[in-house]
């Protein structure tokens, strides 16, 4: 199993993009896989990438995740290609179609139809990065647009383009098995082992859809991660973050992490508090996050039990585990980083 770690976002830990880069260089030092950037409200993912690029050598670099409806499929092959040429081929493109919060509310374009709209502009990114003229009519993606007299376009694409990787994030049984079907890698997070390896027959069935095996497939599972020698200090680190994704990272009809909760067996947990994060309660909020549900969707609590958690997502068959670093300081996040890289079983 591989070892990966989240940047999160500039101002986070109260460092500079120095700091950043202090971060990343420790995780390429320390035999990090990779290291991984969010598409939030604040950071680019591809700007910080590029930043790290420059500062490291070895280490791989992705995104977890860029949004779909932030940037057409087109200008994101040109963007993963020039990461991937500048990076000496070491990037990674994780894309998910988020939600209407953030399609509808930050970007300004309908949600609809995220399945067909990840297929076409996977489809239409790949053919992009291949050098071949862009000409597709699927469901949700025409190119050229219909009526149009313009011929085709093809990205300028160099003949030793290093190739990317394309990730999908998803949550439900149907995105799974899209991951399956037409990517490289799964961006699944807090989902426990369990989940990750009763996904794997999901993927399957994807990937059986478009004639191939899982060989080479990247299951990149990530998860909040706080080590300390006290429990219930591990877990109190992580309530705030729950109830930020239970209540604020959705709508309260749409709320992927909500309904995840919900499927685990905490639906009323998540009810709780998701009325008392939308009402602007975030002290309740946290306060109603059980310690189950810290255990089941983190990785949270002693040295022992972070081992073994984590020795459970390898047995899962999780690939690529990215910790995703909770601890407000820079410091900290470095602590963490060696910690956690001692206590994964078979890092590579």
């Amino acid at each position: 199993m591989r070892l990966g770690c989240t940047l999160g976002s500039l101002g986070g830990v109260g460092a500079g993009p120095a700091g950043y880069a202090e971060l990343a260089r420790e995780a390429e030092r320390q035999g990090y896989d990779s290291v991984w950037s969010a598409e939030g409200f604040g950071t680019d993912p591809v700007g910080l990438l590029a930043w790290i690029a420059a500062q490291t050598t070895t280490i791989g670099l992705g995104t977890a995740v860029a949004q779909l409806s932030s940037r057409s499929p087109v200008t994101a092959a040109m963007t993963a290609a020039t990461l991937a040429q500048i990076s000496g081929g070491r990037f990674r493109l994780g894309l998910g179609p988020s939600g209407p919060k953030v399609t509808e509310g930050w970007h300004g374009q309908p949600y609809r139809q995220p399945l067909a709209r990840t297929r076409d502009y996977v489809a239409v990114l790949r053919m992009a990065l291949a050098g071949r003229p862009v000409q597709y009519a699927g469901e949700t993606i025409t190119l050229p647009v219909p009526g149009s007299t313009v011929e085709p376009m093809a990205m300028h694409v160099p003949a030793q383009l290093p190739p990317v990787p394309v990730y999908l994030a998803g949550l439900g049984p149907k995105s799974i098995a899209l991951a399956g079907e037409i990517a490289d890698g799964w961006l699944p997070v807090h989902c426990p082992p369990e989940f990750v390896a009763a996904s794997r027959a999901q993927l399957a069935a994807g990937a059986a859809r478009a004639g191939r095996s899982l060989a080479g497939f990247d299951v990149a599972a990530m998860t909040f991660v706080a080590v300390d020698e006290d429990d219930a200090l591990a877990r109190d680190m992580m309530r705030p973050l729950l109830a930020l994704y239970l209540g604020g990272m959705g709508t309260r009809g749409a709320n992927f992490y909500y309904g995840l909760a919900g499927r685990l067996g905490f639906a009323g947990a998540a009810a709780r508090i998701q009325e008392a994060y939308l009402g602007g309660h975030l002290d309740d909020a946290a306060a109603a996050v059980p310690d189950e549900m810290v255990d089941t969707m983190t990785t949270a609590g002693t040295p022992d039990r972070v081992r073994d958690r984590l020795a459970a997502y390898r047995d899962a068959g999780t690939t690529t585990l990215i910790a995703a670093l909770v601890p407000p300081s820079l410091a900290e996040r470095r602590e963490q980083l060696a910690w956690i890289a001692e206590l994964a079983p078979g890092i590579s």
